[in-house]
């Protein structure tokens, strides 16, 4: 190890790049867990990342990147610049050459396609910046990584994503796994699989833990390698692969009896969305019925209104769960719902495709939230529960959660609402890690 008084600390690896400092060819840092988005950071970079990650910048100036987000192009760089150390234009490079980085030690993928998937619109300007990052063309890179012994997929784009450990892979795979759309995605041997679209084209993709490695591999199937970016962004968000879960632990354990859930399950996350109005959709089936006939129900609603995918790529994946435009007009007879639910999801269908309602990156979260607590039907739990796994709140708490009650209540006496809210203020940040705790056993 370096003597401390030669080494210089950064916040960001944009902020290093700023610097004049380059990426280490050996130690691959393009590899390494991002950090997490909420740590520190305004809401408005957090968006701003979010967008940058599954948008990428593809020649965006920070002048569009500000009008989209709503505010000046002199305000985000201020902010950048206190919370990231870097100006958003540096920090969407160092992403992208990053990304790029890892497409070429673990894929077959062109240069010339790298260079797209990565965000660059020309082979030109991707070199120029690659060998002013590294002092490397892109070629020389890609030979040192297959001398090194890479082996890139042979089906698909295979990709290993890191995390810092723990992950508990069985606990996130068990409560997603009972939860999985019938059609759309389905958990084998702890392996998740699921069917979607992106920019119009449909693809699927698959997600194992990788063996004796801190890093989860995932293999995409879809027609266009220039989705790539998102596509990776949006899986580590399902499977919460940035957050510091020591960090976080540390927090709950202060609770002595929450502390020996976290001690049985250090590496527990919270499981994401891959998409916000899948997911919300998803919630609402849920509302007052089990997790089983909520799955059957959404099985029920992607087999009537969903498209079919005319080439599967993994048997029995064979819908696209609908659209919001699908799902504005149902038949609450032949799904098998309330009409009162029905109706709930038909105002989200219509919240979503009219504008009303954003689950995108550029999405304000107090703004979605506030839009989901006005559509009829839909009450404090689901907004929560929406805002746990769709917006990515790390302190989202639905307090009113039948299940979170009974896992505090004593022999001696129920606990409320009210007492669990207060019990929980102790918990924040990361009151959302709590109720995953407290779901996944019971605390006594």
């Amino acid at each position: 190890m370096p003597a401390r008084r030669n080494v210089r600390y950064y916040p960001t690896a944009g902020a290093a790049a700023e610097a004049g400092f380059r990426p280490c060819l050996r130690c691959r840092p393009e590899s390494a867990p991002g950090s997490p988005a909420w740590n520190g950071a305004s809401t408005t970079v957090t968006r701003t990342l979010r967008l940058v990650a599954e948008a990428g910048f593809h020649g965006r100036s920070v002048e569009e990147l500000s009008e989209r987000l709503g505010v000046t192009t002199r305000h985000l760089r201020r902010l950048f610049t206190r919370h990231l150390g870097a100006s958003p234009k540096s920090v969407a490079l160092t992403q992208r050459l990053h990304f790029a980085k890892k497409l070429l030690d673990e894929t077959r993928l062109p240069v010339a396609e790298v260079a797209l998937a990565s965000g660059f619109g020309s082979v030109r300007s991707f070199n120029e910046a690659f060998r002013k990052t590294y002092d490397r063309i892109p070629r020389d890179v890609r030979r040192l990584a297959r001398a090194g012994g890479v082996s890139p997929a042979s089906s698909g784009w295979s990709l290993k994503l890191s995390y810092r450990p723990p992950l508990d892979w069985g606990v996130m795979v068990g409560f997603l796994g009972p939860r999985a759309t019938p059609g759309v995605e389905r958990i084998d041997f702890e392996v998740y699989r699921r069917t979607f679209e992106i920019d119009g084209r449909v693809g699927a993709f698959e997600v194992r833990p990788a063996s004796g490695d801190h890093a989860l591999i995932l293999t995409v199937h879809h027609p266009d390698s220039r989705t790539l970016f998102a596509i990776v962004s949006r899986v580590r968000q399902l499977f919460d692969l940035d957050a510091d879960t020591v960090e976080i632990s540390e927090r709950l354990r202060g609770d002595l009896r929450l502390a020996r859930a976290v001690l049985a399950r250090p590496g527990l996350r919270v499981p994401g969305a891959w998409d916000g109005f899948e997911l919300a959709v998803r919630a609402i089936l849920g509302q007052q019925v089990s997790v089983k006939a909520a799955t059957t129900l959404a099985g029920r609603l992607t087999r009537l209104y969903g498209r079919e995918v005319r080439e599967p790529v993994f048997d029995g994946l064979v819908r696209l769960f609908p659209r919001p435009s699908e799902l504005c007009a149902l038949d609450p007879t032949a799904v098998g719902l309330p009409a009162a639910r029905a109706r709930a999801v038909e105002g989200l269908a219509r919240a979503v495709r009219d504008g009303k309602l954003d689950f995108e990156a550029t999405a304000r979260p107090e703004t979605a939230r506030r839009a989901l607590a006005d559509l009829p039907g839909v009450g404090s739990w689901t907004v929560e529960y929406v805002a746990m796994r769709a917006l990515r709140d790390p302190d989202a708490f639905p307090e009113s959660d039948l299940g979170l009650l009974t896992a505090l209540t004593t022999r001696d006496r129920r606990i409320t609402p009210a007492e669990l809210r207060a019990r929980a203020e102790a918990w924040r940040p990361w009151r959302a890690y709590a109720a995953m705790h407290l779901w996944c056993g019971s605390v006594r």
